[in-house]
């Protein structure tokens, strides 16, 4: 692993203590596009997954975008509008 992997990883450990539902977001959509720039899809929708369910915990307006890059992937349902 490289330090910037390691110190996504202690970011996203420390935004879980802190239940950081904002960070959280960023955070896994941040490991997920690290994942698919890589191809590794598998790795990039868990990540995309977890930013998701954060993003719909908060109320926050990422889960659209987060929504659709998983229905481009095959891994959900669209949202209602």
């Amino acid at each position: 692993m490289d330090q910037d992997v390691d110190g996504l990883d202690r970011a996203l450990l420390k935004a879980h203590d802190r239940q950081d539902l904002e960070a959280l977001v960023s955070l896994y959509t941040k490991a997920a596009d690290r994942r698919e720039a890589l191809g590794e899809i598998e790795a990039a929708c868990f990540y995309l997954t977890q930013a998701f369910v954060f993003a719909l915990e908060s109320g926050s307006s990422e889960a659209r975008s987060l929504n659709a890059r998983l229905v481009s992937y095959g891994r959900a349902v669209p949202l209602p509008d």
